[in-house]
């Protein structure tokens, strides 16, 4: 068997790619669980500097698989020590949306290299990523309407950031698909190339980001996350402390690599 997460290193860059081609990389237990291994492991190596996010084939994640999805037969009986079935849901969920969690936190900048249709639980990988590179056949739809459902892996909370609680209402509430072009212009994805082009161009910025100052970066990131929801006197205070730091750590790191041989 195949398979379902791709792990690949390409100089600092960690490229993670969704591996069920034939189902437009739709989510099941048996990827959930490896991709939020690989987000983990991404955010703690310290020679990754920058994290792609991708599918295989002509799709990048067409959210949660219904046929072949999280079953009661995964669950055990109702009981004192496993709780109630939708108990045990709520934690065998919240446990694969840590990758979610880990894409928007890890101290490292994260993109999603969107190759094709996304929807459902694939938008909240998207926009747990920094930022969103997506060629011209990709498509963008929320779904969960479709399936009377309220939305899951963060999606919800990003997009009301991404775009303004005004046009995340209209995506989840109205569940219009979007073309490439017209999520590009609502601001859903970052840039929008050829597909021919997309893995080039997103590869360059990947290693730009690798390649550059690594703890810069980390401060860069943490103070935007902050600011998503820190009053504005202790986003100062962070960004003040967060300077320093970055500076200093950026300083010894170019020290150390311009030394002169021999000291």
């Amino acid at each position: 068997m195949a398979e379902e997460v791709l792990i690949e290193n390409d100089g600092g860059v960690r490229i993670i790619t969704l591996n069920r081609p034939d189902r437009l990389n739709a989510l099941t237990p048996s990827i959930m669980e490896p991709l939020a291994d690989a987000c983990a492991d991404a955010a703690r190596d310290g020679s990754v500097g920058c994290v792609v996010v991708t599918g295989a084939g002509r799709g990048f994640c067409a959210g949660g698989d219904l046929k072949e999805g999280a079953s009661a037969k995964a669950m055990a009986p109702p009981s004192a020590e496993a709780g109630s079935r939708t108990e045990q849901g709520f934690t065998r969920l919240r446990g694969f949306m840590e990758t979610a969690r880990l894409l928007h936190e890890m101290p490292k900048p994260a993109i999603a290299m969107v190759n094709g249709p996304v929807a459902g639980a694939g938008i909240g990988i998207a926009g747990a990523c920094d930022l969103r590179f997506a060629g011209r056949s990709a498509t963008f739809l929320t779904a969960f309407d479709k399936i009377g459902a309220g939305g899951d892996f963060g999606s919800t909370w990003f997009w009301t950031k991404i775009v303004g609680t005004g046009v995340a209402r209209e995506l989840f509430l109205l569940g219009e698909k979007l073309s490439a072009e017209e999520a590009f212009a609502k601001g859903l994805y970052t840039r929008l190339f050829d597909d021919e082009a997309l893995r080039a161009e997103t590869m360059k910025a990947a290693h730009r980001l690798a390649d550059g100052p690594r703890m810069g970066f980390r401060y860069m990131k943490q103070n935007l996350n902050n600011a998503e929801d820190w009053a504005f006197e202790a986003a100062l205070d962070a960004e003040a402390l967060n300077m320093g730091l970055s500076t200093q750590a950026t300083a010894l790191i170019w020290r150390e690599a311009n030394k002169p041989k021999g000291d």
